[in-house]
């Protein structure tokens, strides 16, 4: 039997629950991103350099990566009602640092940190999960991560008309405060109103924390082989930060990182035998295993979509302004539509994940995303504007249903792993944004696309292998006994 449709008019039982999420993700972008629409103001009061702003438009993305992977396996240990109050409340307070930072290294500083905020997506995903069924899973995390995901375009278009009637040279400082006080107050909203799971169901705990389960040898390689691009894109982000490139750290801290990256590795690695380490010595039952293989294609698949759009976002007004010679604000006016299609596009391939089948919908997305970027590549002076906007609107549509499609079987591979799998894959599209705009500093915008379509190409022949999520999956409950759990 079918599900009902969700209505979305309610504030009742689960949607309730879906309202109170998505919302608290739209005000962690809004405040991850409160920053970029300022960026000349900001520039202005502190005097600062091409190459510095760049720099903070780097380091915002930096602690996502690895905040993604620890917030996920606190949010399957502790619930995602308290760490998505917590992760408000804290990140309000660095807001409240940067907006008042009186140096470049404060300003610095409090934009690393504030890349915390942006692991709130991992728990979203889990508390969704719970929520509600396999049958309109797809749809309902579209929706949390197409909406909230609106959070920064909403900045961008809030923000300056804020600082304006705030007036006076650094209003900046007191638009950005305000979407820290919106946090502050939401943090304690969602902790009041917010409850981890429907009423009578049980919220399924890891057995360990430190580390993914894994449930054979072959995959406990392969989760570690997978760990290692998440610490490149870091190196990556400390080479262009250091001395030769943007110059903003000195060879000696620059060193001192890479020793700290190989060092966190170690320690990582260290804690992954400590929880997995049985399974070379005695056989995972069946009921219990899992395919490491699931998660792993699901990080290349969020990889190549959100670290593409994160990658085209940065881009694209430039390649607007320079392509046909536009203003800067034509040019961003135009460019934004990219964005704007997360508000459909993403709830849409959730559904088309719950309608059409999980392998089937995501690899016909992916394939759509490739030819998208192909035709993108294609674009120059030549082609009418409204052309040229259609195009990325069409290629941007494929982009963010991929997204909901990949996150619409993330809870379906192991429940109660569902937040660090989720960090997992989130902290890949992170990397994937890093790899893009790297390659991007060595090429044209043409070359820039092709080689996303090509990253397209590669995720598309992954997702071949991936396995459709079975009908239920064990989990054991806190007295030992085991339940299944019913993801058809």
């Amino acid at each position: 039997m079918s599900e009902p449709k969700l209505n979305l008019l309610s504030f009742e039982g689960k949607i309730r629950t879906l309202h109170l999420t998505w919302f608290a993700f739209f005000i962690s972008f809004a405040v991850w991103f409160n920053h970029a629409p300022l960026l000349s103001a900001i520039q202005e009061t502190f005097g600062l350099s091409k190459q510095e702003v760049k720099a903070l438009l780097i380091i915002n993305v930096a602690l996502t990566i690895p905040a993604r992977i620890i917030i996920g396996m606190l949010v399957d240990k502790y619930g995602p009602r308290i760490m998505y109050s917590s992760l408000l409340f804290i990140s309000s307070w660095i807001c409240f640092i940067f907006a008042m930072a009186d140096s470049y290294q404060m300003l610095l500083l409090s934009r690393f940190m504030l890349g915390f905020v942006g692991a709130g997506f991992v728990i979203g995903i889990r508390m969704i999960g719970e929520w509600f069924p396999a049958r309109q899973v797809g749809v309902a995390e579209g929706i949390y991560g197409g909406w909230g995901n609106f959070g920064s375009a909403a900045a961008a278009m809030s923000l300056p008309t804020v600082a304006l009637w705030y007036g006076g040279d650094e209003a900046w400082r007191y638009a950005v405060a305000t979407t820290g006080v919106i946090a502050l107050v939401y943090s304690l909203v969602y902790f009041k109103l917010a409850r981890n799971t429907p009423k009578g169901s049980t919220y399924f705990k890891p057995k360990k924390t430190g580390a993914m389960e894994i449930t054979s040898k072959g995959d406990f390689f392969f989760y570690l082989l997978m760990n290692i691009p998440m610490y490149l894109a870091l190196a990556v982000l400390n080479w262009k930060l250091g001395p030769a490139n943007l110059g903003i750290i000195s060879d000696a801290a620059t060193t001192a990182i890479y020793v700290v990256l190989v060092a966190i590795y170690a320690y990582q690695t260290s804690q992954v035998w400590r929880i997995n380490k049985h399974v070379f010595s005695e056989s995972v039952p069946e009921i219990h295993r899992y395919s490491f293989k699931q998660v792993a294609i699901l990080d290349v698949a969020y990889f190549v979509t959100f670290g593409s759009e994160l990658a085209v976002v940065s881009m694209l007004p430039l390649f607007f302004k320079e392509t046909f010679d536009l203003s800067l604000v034509q040019a961003g006016l135009l460019a934004s539509g990219f964005a704007f299609m997360n508000l459909i596009a993403r709830p849409t391939g959730g559904l088309f994940s719950d309608r059409f089948g999980r392998k089937h919908s995501l690899s016909i997305l992916v394939a759509g995303l490739a030819i998208g970027y192909y035709l993108l590549s294609n674009i120059d002076s030549s082609w009418p504007i409204w052309l040229a906007v259609a195009a990325t609107m069409a290629c941007s549509f494929f982009v963010q249903a991929g997204e909901g499609a990949v996150f619409a079987v993330v809870p379906l591979v192991k429940r109660r792993m569902t937040g660090q799998i989720a960090g997992m894959a989130g902290a890949y599209g992170n990397v994937g944004a890093v790899t893009f705009l790297t390659a991007y500093s060595f090429m044209d915008a043409s070359s820039f696309f092709l080689v996303i379509a090509s990253a397209a190409i590669i995720a598309l022949i992954a997702i071949q292998f991936m396995d459709e999520p079975s009908g239920q999956t064990a989990e054991v409950l806190e007295d030992g006994t085991v339940q299944m759990i019913d993801v058809s």
